[in-house]
Order: structure tokens, then C-alpha cells, then sequence
């Protein structure tokens, strides 16, 4: 270069120097809200650069020193804050058209911490009494923040009941007790604290003390008695008490035990305490008053069960001390006796009238005596023995009137009450001194026995002696001799008996009659008087003496008359009956659902008579009335039998005369074929087993004669020559099939014999039927009344069809 040049140089040079060190400017970082924040808060960064010469800024920012831009806006903003966060920010710009730098900015800190956590005291403490005065008190420590507002939660819920710092209940009450909890916010900023853990208040009654006292609240004169306030509760450890009496506000003691070491009569009081917390503010309540009692010593002396007892009885004495008898040792005397030392109670077992005597009683307690008591006599008398006595008498009849009585004799109780027991049983059938049957029944007869108890007392007499009252149905018993089954002109004698009352009788005789409506008539005998002696005899027997016979028998001293006698049938039959039943198929017994014919034949007329029967079910009918049955003529027809068919069948007249009864049953199975009538001495006989559903009906089965077994396994029994001693009970039976019912075989002289008066009779008995002859079986059947009320269970009423 040339020299000339070199000037032109250095002016340049100076122009471009000067220049290049004008002052740049310097870029300044801001932090909003603040530089301490918390963690989760918004915090905005912001760059501002100040001079002139440059209008528009391009930024570059960075933390901690780093090279690294991590922003190139003029307001940096971290949504939600973190630790990481935290840290030293600088900034500078460049120009945005340019190349012009400002300075770097001076490095401002970033401080973020944990959001502090309000802490939550309550005074004077967590469990408090209803009415206490309660303060809560929210604190929050933490840097950052210098002024804070306060905001009360109770419960978790959202709405703010208060926003001091303290909290205070003047007088709390139980509706106050919950959790309660507390946050902060800053008063000129924009940060908020955490919420506070929650506390629960507790609110309770207020502890009420109970006072004991030690020995007794009822105490005597010089004894030492301590007074004990207790307050149970969990809120507060530790109590001073405070002790009043009668009302006074002037505390008698401090300690919870009021010992007084010798008590007198004005020691007499009501006392109460109260507690106080000892390092704290609260308070019990005041307890419920006790009284003390101090009284002088005479000691009151009972008896139970009272001062009069029997022999045998217990008697207690008590020396009552109105007191527990704890440490007192009781001392008795009887009369003059010199004392004795016993406990408090004085049993006196199975009492002897020895044993009584005037009482008295005092107690001793060291070397203290109280005073006797007032004396007691007691009074012992022998336990009296009541006496039944029965009026009129001691057997008697039913429907008498009949009183039993019991008296007690003896001294000490003047009012009784009664109790009656029966054959020995516990239970009372009556509380009165007399008790009457107004109309006594065998039920009523037993041995009988009385006791006493005191009416208005705990005595009882002995158990009296047990009677026996006797009831007795005195029993007319008809009977015949020598047998009900007459021909004309035979003898017969009824006889009437009261059996076990044989004297001082008279009897009355009767014919009884049943009319279609099954109504019963007895009709006393014209001749009743012939039989005033219990015996009616009938010398020559005549068609019209057939009938039903009854009795009764009746005496003066005592008065009673017995009820009718059963009843006897006597059936007088001609020489030559008139007509004869024929019964088709000829046999007694007979199978359901197959046809039965009955015919009357008379050797001279049988137009004139009809079939009647009498069934089992106790129905009297025509065989016309039948609901499957037909009369022609004289035949009665049944064209399907059934069960119900069962009954006496006979002839009768126009004119009412009943001949030739015969005894049908009707039954399912096996059936017995045995002869309608009677079988002829010297006659053969021939019984066969039938059965209903085979077409052949004979069985090979066993046959029995009176329940023993005559012959096995055979179709038929034959019998080639019938004797008397033939007669009986027949019944068939088959293993498989069944057993038949009974008949009844009668066998009747051959014509040689018949002139000795018998005549025997033979009929078909069911089985269950407990009489022998057929007429008394169709009697049973024509009719079942009983012979009387209180009749054995084998008494059979009959009854001649009118």
C-alpha cells in the first residue's frame, strides 16, 4: 500500500471501531407469579430487552449455563410445575433483521418446592364434653408464601364454614363432633397449600362419678365408713375430685376417698362429688346424691313363717340388723335360758311343741353391744288330722244326693280353707268345707280325702283319713227257664234278680214292642203282681205269650227303682206250624250280586202272607220296599244281593202273626253251604266250602267244628248219621282264599223223640255273633238297642215286630 493511502486507511478503521464498542443492550428475565413456586403451579418466564437502535428481538434461552437453547419466545410458561423444573434461567436476543446481539441476561432462580401441608390442633383436646369451649387452629409452614388465607372443611365436604385460622365452639355439643380439615391460600397471590390431613373431634356426655360407700349406707354410731367417687371414661387419665354434702357448695374433701373413722348421727347426710381434669380444663358432671344413715342399735326380731305352728312345721327366726351383718356376731336367749351365739337367722326344723318359747336377740360387734330386741313368743300346737264324713251315707245309688264334709279340730287356727283330693291324686277337685254331688254316678265313687290351709296364714293340717263312697247301679237281670224256645202247652218261668241287693224288692213285669217306626213301648202286665217276688211262671205256654219280656225292681229304704231289665224273647211255636220260609238257594250264607228267593208256604193258603225282614243296619222292612227286591205272592225276590242284605227273614200274616224267622248273611269270598233248616237225627249231612270267582265254586278246604279242625283238604264233610252231639259251629276255611263265617248246625229229634218236648232249632249264626240259637241271633239283628245305660257290653236288646 501505498504511504499516501494509509491515512484513508486509518480513518476507516477508526470509523468501524468506534462503532462496534457503542454499549449493548441487556437482556433482563422476569418470573410470574413468583420465583418460589410450588410443585403444579404456572410459572411464566419472561425475557425483555431494553435499548435502542434495534426494534425487534429474536430470543434464545437457557438454564444453568447450558449452550443449548430450549426456547426461542419471549415468555417461556411451565404449565404445571415440577422439582425439575427448578433452576437458574438466562436470556439474551439477536436482531430479528439484523446481526446485532443484546448482552446476555444476569441468571435469575427458579425455586419449586412441595405445596406446604396445613396442619390441623385442636384445643383443649381431640375428645371433649358436650358444652366445652373447643378452638381448632389450621397452621401451614413452608417457605415461599408470607400471608395466607384460611378455608374449613367439616366432613370431606366442599363448602367452606369458616376462613380464620381458629375455629372456636363456645359450647359444643355432639352434632359439632366429625373431621375436620383445612387448606390456605395466599392472600396477595395466587398459591394455595395442600389440604390438611383430618381430625376428628369427639364430643360424649360428660362423665357422671358414682359414689360407693364401704361398709353400708345404713350404719351405727362409732363405725368407720369411707365414701369412694369413681369417674369411668376414656377422655381423662387423671381426676381431682371434689367432695359436698347435703347441697353445700364448700367442697369437703379433695381426696376420692372421704374416709370418717368414727361415725356419728351428724355424719348423717347426702354426699356427692365431681371431678376435674388435673392437667386440663374439663369437667364431670356432678354425681347423684347418696345418703348416709347413722343411727343408734336395737336390733328387730322376726318370725316365719308366723309365731303359731304346728308340730313338724319350720319356724325362722331373723335378728334384723337394717344393715349387712357383716362383722357382727349375734347372741340369743329363749325365756330364761342364758344366751347363746348363733348366726343371724335361727331355723327351729320339724318343730316340737317343746320348742317354743319367748325369743329375744342382740348382736355384738367387738366390744360393742347393741340392744335387745323386743321379745317374740312362739307357739307350737300339734298338727291337727281333718275327718270326712259322707251324708247320707257311705254307699249310696246313683242319682242320690250325696255331701262330704270336712272338719278340723284344734287350737291356733280359727279360719281354714279347704282342699279335696280323690284316689290319692294332686290335683283339688274343690276348695270348700263341703262338697256336694247333686246326682252322683258310678264316676263318682273313690276314696276321698281332705286337707286344711290356713286362710289367711301358711299352716296346713295333716291329711285326713281317705273314705270310700260307694255308687251303686242296682240292676234288674231277666232271665228264662228252662228255655225261650216254647211249643204250646210247655212250662216257663221267668226270673228277675237284682244281683248284690237281694232283699226288700219288688218287681214289675213287661212285654216290649217296636212299631214299624222303630218306636219302643213297654206295656205293663195285667198279672204283673204274680211276679212280686222276682219269679212270673207261665204253666201252659200259648201262641199269644210269644213276645220280648222285660223288668224292674224297686224298694223303699233307701228309695230307688232300677232301670228295665234286658230284655228276654220267648217264642212260642204250634204243634204244627202253620207256614214254612223256603229259601232258594238253599243255604244260609250266600255270595254278593246273585239272586235270592224267599217263598212263604202255608199248607193251606199261602197267599196271605208276606216276607218281612230285619236287616243289620237295623232297618224294618217289606220285601216290596227293597230296592232290588219283588213280592209275588208270597215269594220275595232279590235279584242282586249285597252286603247290606244281611238280616232276619220271616213269614207274616195279614193279621200280624210272624212265623219260621231264618237268619241270611251276605258275603263276598268263600261261603259256607249249610241247610236252612234243622237236621233230623239219624239224617246224612253234607257241608260244602264255596267260593265266589271260579266256575267251579267248591274248595278243596278244612272244615271246623267249635274251632277245632274235623277234617283237611276235602271238597266236602259228610256226616252219614247225625247225632246230638253233631251240633255246633261250623266255619270252612282255604289257605289261599279266606275263611267263611260261622253257622250254627241244629240238630232236632227224629219223630219218636219229639214227644219228650224237645224241639231243637237250627239257623245260620254269622260269625261275631256271641248267642247260641238262631231265634236269639234274628232278635239281635231286629233289634239293637241296649237293655239300659250302664248295661255289660254282652247285654242284647230284642224286640217283637209289631
Amino acid at each position: 500500500m501505498e504511504l499516501s493511502q494509509l491515512p484513508l486507511v486509518l480513518l476507516l478503521i477508526s470509523i468501524i471501531h468506534s462503532g462496534q464498542t457503542e454499549e449493548k443492550p441487556k437482556a433482563k428475565v422476569t418470573i410470574k407469579p413468583a420465583q418460589h413456586v410450588f410443585r403444579g403451579d404456572t410459572v411464566t418466564l419472561r425475557c425483555d430487552i431494553y435499548g435502542e437502535g434495534v426494534t425487534s428481538w429474536s430470543y434464545s434461552w437457557y438454564k444453568e449455563g447450558s449452550i443449548s437453547v430450549f426456547s426461542d419466545q419471549q415468555e417461556h410458561t411451565f404449565s404445571s410445575v415440577t422439582e425439575s423444573d427448578a433452576g437458574k434461567y438466562s436470556c439474551n436476543g439477536s436482531e430479528t433483521e439484523g446481526s446485532r446481539w443484546s448482552q446476555m441476561s444476569d441468571a435469575v432462580t427458579l425455586t419449586v418446592s412441595e405445596r406446604p401441608k396445613p396442619k390441623v390442633t385442636t384445643e383443649p383436646a381431640q375428645h371433649v364434653f358436650r358444652g366445652d369451649t373447643v378452638t381448632l387452629r389450621c397452621d401451614i409452614y413452608g417457605e415461599g408464601v408470607t400471608s395466607w388465607s384460611y378455608n374449613w372443611y367439616k366432613e370431606g365436604s366442599t363448602s367452606v364454614f369458616s376462613d380464620r385460622q381458629e375455629h372456636t365452639f363456645s359450647s359444643v355439643t355432639e352434632s359439632d363432633a366429625g373431621k375436620y380439615s383445612c387448606n390456605g391460600s395466599e392472600t396477595e397471590g395466587s398459591r394455595w397449600s395442600q389440604m390438611s390431613d383430618a381430625v376428628t373431634l369427639t364430643v360424649s356426655e360428660r362423665p357422671k362419678p358414682k359414689v360407693t360407700i364401704k361398709p353400708d349406707q345404713h350404719v351405727f354410731r362409732g363405725d368407720t365408713v369411707t365414701l369412694r367417687c369413681d369417674i369411668h371414661g376414656e377422655v381423662v387419665t387423671s381426676w381431682s375430685y371434689s367432695w359436698y354434702k347435703d347441697g353445700s357448695t364448700r367442697i369437703v374433701s379433695k381426696l376420692q376417698e372421704l374416709t370418717i373413722s368414727f361415725v356419728t348421727e351428724s355424719d348423717t347426710g347426702k354426699y356427692s362429688c365431681k371431678g376435674s381434669e388435673t392437667e386440663g380444663s374439663r369437667w364431670s358432671q356432678m354425681s347423684d346424691a347418696v345418703t348416709l344413715t347413722v343411727s343408734g342399735l336395737k336390733p328387730a326380731l322376726t318370725v316365719e313363717p308366723q309365731s303359731s305352728v304346728f308340730t313338724g312345721d319350720s319356724v325362722t327366726l331373723r335378728c334384723e340388723m337394717i344393715q349387712s351383718h357383716n362383722g357382727w356376731e349375734f347372741l340369743w336367749t329363749k325365756d330364761s335360758n342364758r344366751e347363746s351365739t348363733g348366726a343371724a337367722t335361727k331355723i327351729i326344723k320339724l318343730a316340737k311343741v317343746s320348742d317354743g318359747g319367748a325369743f329375744k336377740c342382740r348382736a355384738r360387734r367387738g366390744r360393742y353391744y347393741t340392744d335387745y330386741s323386743e321379745s317374740v313368743t312362739v307357739r307350737i300346737y300339734g298338727k291337727p288330722k281333718p275327718k270326712v264324713t259322707i251324708k247320707p251315707a257311705q254307699h249310696v245309688f246313683r242319682g242320690d244326693t250325696v255331701t262330704l264334709r270336712c272338719d278340723i279340730y284344734g287350737e291356733g287356727v280359727t279360719s281354714w280353707s279347704y282342699s279335696w283330693y280323690k284316689e290319692g291324686s294332686t290335683s283339688v277337685f274343690s276348695d270348700r268345707q263341703e262338697h256336694a254331688f247333686s246326682s252322683v254316678t258310678e264316676s263318682d265313687a273313690g276314696k276321698y280325702s281332705c286337707k286344711g290351709s290356713e286362710t289367711e296364714g301358711s299352716r296346713w293340717s295333716q291329711m285326713s283319713d281317705a273314705i270310700t263312697l260307694t255308687v251303686s247301679d242296682p240292676k234288674a237281670v231277666l232271665s228264662v227257664s228252662p228255655q225261650k224256645w216254647l211249643t204250646e202247652g210247655d212250662p216257663v218261668t221267668l226270673n228277675c234278680e237284682v244281683y248284690s241287693f237281694s232283699t226288700g224288692w219288688t218287681f214289675s213285669w213287661f212285654t216290649l214292642t217296636v212299631s214299624a217306626e222303630n218306636s219302643r213301648h213297654y206295656n205293663l202286665l195285667s198279672d204283673s203282681s204274680r211276679g212280686a217276688g222276682g219269679i212270673y211262671t207261665v204253666s201252659s205256654a200259648a201262641l199269644n205269650h210269644t213276645g220280648v219280656y222285660s223288668c224292674t225292681a224297686e224298694r223303699e229304704k233307701p228309695a230307688y227303682k232300677t232301670q228295665y231289665s234286658n230284655t228276654q224273647l220267648l217264642w212260642v211255636t204250634g204243634v204244627s206250624p202253620p207256614v214254612s220260609l223256603i229259601v232258594s238257594p238253599s243255604r244260609t250264607q250266600h255270595f254278593t250280586s246273585v239272586s235270592l228267593s224267599l217263598s212263604c208256604e202255608d199248607q193251606s193258603n199261602s197267599t196271605g202272607w208276606r216276607v218281612r225282614r230285619y236287616t243289620d243296619g237295623g232297618r224294618l222292612e217289606y220285601c216290596s220296599s227293597l230296592y232290588r227286591g219283588s213280592q209275588t205272592g208270597s215269594t220275595c225276590t232279590i235279584s242282586s244281593t249285597i252286603t247290606s242284605d244281611t238280616g232276619v227273614y220271616w213269614c207274616e200274616s195279614e193279621s200280624g202273626e210272624k212265623h219260621h224267622p231264618v237268619n241270611i248273611t251276605v258275603h263276598s269270598d268263600v261261603i259256607l253251604e249249610s241247610p236252612v233248616h234243622p237236621v233230623t237225627e239219624g239224617d246224612h249231612l253234607i257241608l260244602h266250602c264255596l267260593y265266589q270267582h271260579t266256575t267251579s265254586p267248591n274248595l278243596r278246604a278244612d272244615f271246623y267244628k267249635d274251632g277245632s279242625l274235623i277234617q283237611n283238604q276235602t271238597t266236602e264233610m259228610s256226616i252219614t248219621t247225625v247225632s246230638k252231639s253233631h251240633e255246633g259251629f261250623y266255619y270252612c276255611k282255604h289257605p289261599e282264599r279266606g275263611e267263611s263265617l260261622k253257622s250254627w248246625i241244629s240238630v232236632r229229634a227224629s219223630t219218636d223223640s219229639r214227644s219228650n218236648g224237645l224241639k231243637p232249632i237250627i239257623t245260620g249264626v254269622t260269625a261275631g255273633l256271641t248267642v247260641i240259637f238262631l231265634i236269639i241271633v234274628f232278635l239281635i239283628l231286629l233289634w239293637r238297642y241296649r237293655n239300659n245305660k250302664g248295661a255289660g257290653s254282652s247285654d242284647v236288646t230284642y224286640a217283637q215286630v209289631k
